[in-house]
């Protein structure tokens, strides 16, 4: 999907709001749906691809700027792992949205690895968190590249396709 989505430079007006069961956190919406807009007759499949992943990185920093305003701390980096932080045009898009530093570690399975952490602290192979805290490696920084406000204009466009998917469903009516 990246290789697709990177055969385009941007999403050409192209936005994705995966509202399959509804927007949780922080939209709260459990009547939206599934929302593709601003196609048109030039639109391609590589539009629709990088409208996919983008809305990952959307969704990721609603939910990001939600725990900003409640507890006023700023975000300094991001990191990242599973599966989808394998995609570097992704992570790419997620720093310019944040503004922030993405950090891929090398190991990017960490809840397997989490596991793993804890049994080892359970039984005493480590003797703390910070003993930990050390195997901790980078793969690759992504810095943002985009500024402020391109990224703040997308965020509009963003804004607008999730009211046109909020209330979709129609509630049932007794």
């Amino acid at each position: 999907m990246e290789a697709l989505a990177a055969g385009v430079p941007d999403n050409g007006g192209v936005f994705f709001v995966p509202a399959f069961a509804g927007l949780g956190a922080p939209h709260w919406d459990p009547y939206a749906r599934g929302t593709l807009v601003g196609l048109t007759r030039g639109t391609t499949s590589a539009h629709i691809a990088r409208a996919a992943l983008e809305s990952i990185a959307f969704q990721s920093a609603d939910v990001l700027d939600a725990m900003h305003r409640d507890s006023g701390i700023e975000l300094k980096e991001l990191r990242v792992d599973g599966g989808a932080c394998a995609n570097n045009l992704l992570m790419q898009f997620q720093a310019d949205l944040l503004q922030v530093p993405v950090l891929r570690p090398k190991v990017v399975e960490t809840t397997a690895l989490g596991a793993a952490y804890l049994a080892g602290l359970a039984v005493g192979f480590w003797n703390s968190t910070d003993d930990l805290a050390d195997h901790w490696r980078l793969d690759r920084q992504f810095d943002p590249q985009r500024t402020p406000a391109a990224m703040a204009a997308l965020r509009t466009d963003w804004r607008r396709a999730l009211e046109r998917s909020g209330g979709w469903e129609r509630k049932v009516r007794a």
